[in-house]
């Protein structure tokens, strides 16, 4: 078979294949699936929590949700819901009985089964930036997103340790067709990345289309694909009140296949949802259960989440805000509905500024660490959001990067191990009242990890900082993204893998991909 330009054939499986250690561009820290170990944070109390889940029942019962699918309808009218065109009503121990059948945890295995991830429990994965249509950096600005652009954010996803799944498109690559983007950007995070795999549920050719070729890159048969999940899809309700056709459907078809579905709705307090950050949760948990409901009634046990995208608009402008005070507290609350349900919960790594600056950056670390504190177990979009989903950044995904391996050491329990040795009193006792700490054995034995190392952060004072250049955060990321693109090489991957998902991508690109309204 004739090879696409400048790709070469690589052979060997990924089966069994050990996680390449990282290059020169950063000393980074190792591969690991972070596990929480701090109590989440609870604002509410149990009355709290029983008022929230009340109020979403009633929603469910009394209001109804809009679905805007057949099919959907279909099912949940034979589930003995109430159906009025396509508002449909539930009641509670229907609702509840669904919840019972979800699973609290799942075990993702993508090509490389090393890569393999837990959504649930105490762990917490972290996710690339997806979606946004236009993309910034120090050179070239903001822009419209394009394939090239798109590669280098996979390529990021592949790089960086602490990103443990290839989400949706880091950037949408305008310029290929939308019948047959798909068809490229899966074939590009099959080959690039060796992490788990999202698909859109954006229409039955291409989600029908992404699972076969996840199928295909793993060299897996029908019966080994649905065995286990493999890959996952994350829909968004329409609030207030619905959810729509090619969401539920691309849900549908993932679940009757055993494969992950994630339920986020996306509720902005003050436009989308009430205005009090109760009533957007409360909104917010009635959607995501009513889309629970619907595919655990046609595929009991198939794995889900909900995902919280709660915040709250500027009400000058009408433009949304993230990291305010309000998400972070929405966030919190809708961990502990979650955990109430028992499934495993997603949050974000978000903000509203424009480039990667000191409000990028506090707003991302009060996103982050609200899924910290409310117990969250996959943060999407971890790494290179800016402008409130709107624009994807290289230098934003590092330094954001940076944030990300500063919470999985906070995680260490060398940082708060408590041994004999840990308390040090012989050390202590060394030292006195008139030394110091520097030279003697204790430090010596441990100097070289006991503290977090940062690659992006310049700890020296302004003096030392200055006769180096005066260079600031964004240019140091930007010269490690440069940096990480020259020196990127991909994961091995089977050969005949590789072949059968370029013989399949070049196939469905003749029958025209995916239909389009353009």
């Amino acid at each position: 078979m004739t090879e696409e330009p400048g790709r070469k054939r690589r052979a060997g499986g990924r089966a069994g294949m050990k996680i390449r250690a990282g290059s020169a561009a950063i000393d980074q820290m190792p591969w690991r699936i972070p596990v929480n170990p701090d109590r989440p944070t609870e604002p509410l109390d149990a009355e709290g929590v029983q008022r929230i889940h009340k109020g979403a029942m009633r929603i469910l019962s009394d209001i109804g949700i809009e679905f805007l699918n057949p099919d959907a309808v279909a099912h949940l009218k034979a589930a003995g819901c109430v159906v009025n065109g396509t508002n449909v009503r539930m009641d509670e121990d229907f609702v509840m009985e669904m919840v019972g059948r979800a699973p609290a945890s799942c075990t993702i295995t993508p090509l490389n089964p090393e890569r393999e991830i837990v959504i649930g429990g105490k762990n917490m994965v972290f996710i690339n930036v997806s979606s946004p249509p236009n993309a910034w950096d120090m050179e070239r600005g903001k822009r419209s997103g394009d394939f090239e652009t798109f590669k280098d954010f996979i390529k990021l996803t592949q790089y960086f340790n602490c990103i443990h799944v290839a989400g949706g498109y880091p950037v949408e690559p305008i310029d290929i067709h939308p019948a047959v983007r798909h068809l490229d950007c899966v074939r590009e995070k099959l080959v690039l990345t060796d992490k788990v795999c999202h698909a859109y549920s954006l229409g039955a050719e291409r989600v029908e289309d992404v699972m076969e070729m996840v199928r295909l890159a793993g060299g897996l048969s029908e019966a080994e694909f649905q065995a286990k999940p493999r890959m996952y899809t994350n829909i968004n309700s329409v609030s207030p009140l619905k959810h729509d056709y090619p969401m539920l459907d691309g849900a549908m078809r993932l679940a009757k296949r055993r494969q992950p579905v994630v339920i986020t709705p996306f509720t902005l307090a003050g436009a989308m949802a009430p205005v009090t950050m109760s009533g957007a949760v409360t909104l917010s948990i009635a959607e995501a259960l009513a889309a629970l409901a619907l595919l655990q009634y046609i595929a009991p046990g198939c794995p889900v989440a909900i995902g919280t995208f709660t915040s709250n608009v500027d009400m000058k402008s009408g433009a949304p805000a993230f990291g305010t005070p309000e998400y972070m507290r929405a966030t919190q609350m809708t961990g502990q509905l979650v955990r109430f349900y028992g499934v495993p919960m997603r949050a974000s790594g978000v903000c509203a500024a424009n480039v990667p600056d000191g409000q990028a950056m506090w707003e991302t670390c009060n996103s982050l660490w609200s899924a910290v504190q409310s117990g969250t177990n996959m943060v999407y979009h971890a790494a290179g959001w800016l402008e409130g989903g709107l624009i994807a950044s290289p230098e934003k995904f590092i330094m954001d990067c940076e944030v990300l391996q500063m919470i999985q050491r906070y995680f260490e329990e060398a940082t708060f191990a408590t041994e004999e040795e840990d308390i040090a009193i012989d050390a202590i006792r060394e030292v006195g009242p008139n030394g110091h700490y520097f030279g003697i054995q204790h430090t010596q034995d441990r100097y070289q990890e006991a503290f977090y190392q940062p690659f992006v952060s310049d700890w020296r004072n302004y003096e030392a900082w200055e006769l180096d250049g005066s260079v600031w955060t964004q240019e140091r990321a930007h010269r490690i993204y440069k940096q990480i693109m020259a020196e990127f090489e991909p994961p091995p991957m089977n050969g005949e893998h590789h072949e059968a998902l370029i013989r399949f991508v070049e196939r469905r690109k003749q029958e025209g991909g995916a239909p389009t309204d353009f």
